[in-house]
């Protein structure tokens, strides 16, 4: 056979491979037998290697090559990959509907339902095809930056490594997310083979599948095998309903679970689905932990927005938790970075939902007083998936009389210095600021993923050079040297050399990121980031006044507090001035917003509106000056309607308020 002949059989051979393997992995429905696709496997293989050059990414000798990794390189998702919030209950599903139909309307919701979709337990990943291509894959991470597992990802007989059809959308670049799982017969399998060889026995399916796709050899995880579903297609393809991403998934070569999931017209058929599905969940393949509801039209998804790290148009509705029962040995009080002391109960280790507990939180001693927990307490645990245990509550018909109740220390179990109870506040916090647990546990908060992010500077160096005096504060992290690295434990030329190099690259830092890096009481990543686009520069940051702060929307009492006594703390202050001068630069947010521009005038917002939620369009009068009402009066400025008004559009023309629409908001803004 000559090259061009072998050419002309190895591309008949692609295309017959990776049909057997759609009708096996995605319609289920084999048409040959395995040791038939295997000697098909093995043609291609010989043809490849007569004519190296041949061998293209997307041949299926491909999905297992190369040499096992050292490390996994970092990946940064060009869409953050968010996490769902979780319901276990209809009320809480209603709940949910309630607050997302106030801020865009019950009509733009049910006129496309929502998209129910089996919620895999397994792991989220992102994969990247580049005009049809398969080129990467990377984990989820942190949302923000994954680790690169594409030669993993390779070896799964389920993920294409060329997309089948749809040549107008292969073009280019196009993301596909979804969960790598393992089917139980599987997993099962698996846990046998390990037990005959005495080696280690997998808690769970989805544990295991997690732990293959990292594992630095390929060779492992294909062994192990895995199956890839995917959920959505990140990539703009034009799109009005999410369920279409669910068919062209399917049509692209992926096993979408299109025909189990629903479309389902209002949250009665969304309850309706979710029990049908945790009647049959047993006897389906691999392991599911609820359903995911999505509002399916995709521009009122868009428009409903973020919050945090979760989107508002999208829920997790999970089956009940799994419950198991465990003896309290003791009750420990943590020490966290602001100074808050959180009881956590030790117990006697118990499998629940899959994984060993002997810990869980117990949050605040007005919580263990509530539930009436007790040292020597038999307890009933919940927990769902990778939700955090929780102590639902004691037996107490079980008590012996020998149990102990658990009072608050009124010294920090860390430093010994003096507990207290803030006035509004249901926590106890250290009042030492130099306690030696939240002064490290700040420092290691200071240069985190969405602070500081500073490479190789993990908590084991943070404690050492605290240890050694070099660093007091974290001013001191940006003054240090090669030549106070290089005598430390640990530390070689290249790598003081790195760790210096790295600290350099950080001193050029976002305003959201310095101010989540600062630590600041009930202020996390989502609140900084509002604080920032608010405030805009450092300068006005920290020059905020109480009225600034309380204008601010979505700001509550304990955050204005919190802020407040930040901004007022000479030692805070001069901590910033410190890092100024060691060579840090708070750029300005990237589109800070013209403060004052609505100079302290009142608005009400109603109805439904087209380019915004009314949340945004709250956050957007507080970030201009102005100040948002929760109900028109005779002192209101400004109505701003939207479609669907309600009554206080009529209180509006009562009390002769000037009523707007969006597009003359939105020009007040211009």
């Amino acid at each position: 056979m000559n090259k061009e002949e072998a050419r002309k059989r190895i591309e008949v051979l692609k295309k017959e491979i990776d049909r057997n393997r759609y009708l096996y992995h995605v319609e289920d429905k084999p048409r040959v037998s395995d040791a038939v696709d295997d000697s098909l496997k093995r043609e291609l293989a010989r043809l490849e290697e007569q004519y190296p050059d041949l061998i293209t990414k997307d041949s299926p000798t491909q999905r297992v090559g190369g040499k096992a990794l050292n490390k996994f390189e970092k990946v940064t998702h060009k869409q953050r990959m968010l996490s769902l919030n979780d319901v276990f209950s209809e009320d809480e599903l209603l709940a949910w509907e309630e607050r997302i139909s106030k801020l865009v309307g019950r009509s733009k919701i049910e006129g496309s339902g929502y998209y129910s979709e089996v919620k895999m337990d397994g792991l989220a990943v992102a994969l990247i095809y580049e005009n049809g291509v398969f080129v990467r894959g990377a984990t989820r991470g942190d949302g923000r930056v994954g680790e690169d597992v594409t030669n993993n990802l390779k070896a799964i007989e389920s993920i294409p490594l060329k997309l089948r059809s749809h040549p107008e959308l292969v073009s280019g670049s196009l993301e596909i997310r979804g969960e790598i799982y393992i089917d139980k017969k599987d997993f099962d399998k698996i846990n046998e083979e390990q037990k005959k060889k005495s080696g280690q026995i997998f808690a769970n399916p989805r544990n295991l599948a997690a732990g293959s796709i990292r594992q630095l050899d390929p060779k492992i995880s294909a062994s192990r095998k895995l199956k890839f579903m995917m959920y959505s297609i990140v990539s703009d393809l034009g799109l009005d309903l999410h369920s279409k991403e669910h068919e062209i998934g399917h049509e692209l070569g992926f096993n979408a679970n299109y025909k189990l999931n629903k479309i389902c017209h209002n949250a009665k058929d969304v309850v309706n689905f979710w029990q049908h599905l945790a009647k049959i969940r047993d006897s389906l393949a691999y392991q599911i932990d609820g359903i995911v509801v999505s509002v399916n039209d995709k521009k009122t998804f868009s428009r409903l927005g973020v919050v945090g790290k979760s989107p508002r148009a999208q829920i997790a509705f999970k089956f009940s938790a799994e419950e198991a029962t465990s003896v309290v040995k003791d009750i420990i009080v943590q020490v966290g970075r602001t100074g808050k002391l959180t009881p956590v109960a030790v117990m006697e280790p118990t499998i629940v939902a899959g994984s060993t507990v002997s810990r869980a939180t117990l949050h605040n001693a007005d919580e263990i007083k509530r539930k009436d927990i007790k040292v020597g307490d038999t307890v009933v645990i919940r927990k769902a998936g990778d939700v955090i245990p929780e102590v639902v509550e004691p037996i107490k018909r079980m008590r012996t009389g020998k149990e102990k109740e658990f009072r608050m220390p009124t010294e920090c179990p860390i430093c010994g210095g003096g507990v207290v109870r803030r006035e509004g506040e249901i926590d106890f916090y250290c009042a030492d600021r130099n306690c030696s647990t939240r002064e490290l546990r700040q420092l290691n908060h200071f240069v985190s993923k969405g602070a500081f992010e500073i490479d190789g500077l993990g908590p084991k160096i943070m404690e050492q050079l605290v240890a050694q005096g070099l660093v007091k504060d974290a001013s001191d992290i940006f003054s240090l040297t090669e030549g106070d690295l290089e005598p430390l434990e640990r530390f070689a030329d290249k790598s003081a050399k790195n760790l210096v190099e790295s600290i350099n690259r950080s001193k050029d830092i976002t305003l959201e990121n310095f101010i989540c890096a600062s630590g600041i009481s009930h202020v996390g990543a989502q609140m900084a980031k509002d604080l920032a686009q608010q405030f805009g520069s450092l300068d006005d940051f920290r020059n905020a006044s109480k009225k600034d702060l309380n204008r601010m929307y979505g700001v509550g009492e304990k955050v204005t507090q919190s802020l407040g006594e930040y901004l007022s703390d000479e030692e805070n202050n001069k901590l910033i001035e410190d890092l100024l001068k060691n060579g840090v630069k708070v750029s300005k947010y990237h589109s800070p917003v013209v403060r004052n521009k609505l100079d302290g005038k009142s608005f009400v917002v109603t109805g439904s509106l087209e380019s915004m939620t009314r949340d945004e369009a709250h956050k957007k009068i507080t970030q201009y000056g102005g100040d948002v009402n929760p109900s028109v009066t005779s002192k209101t400025d400004y109505l701003i309607a939207g479609e669907d008004p309600g009554s206080k559009f009529e209180k509006a023309k009562k009390f002769g308020t000037k009523i707007i629409s969006e597009q003359e908001f939105l020009k007040m803004l211009s």
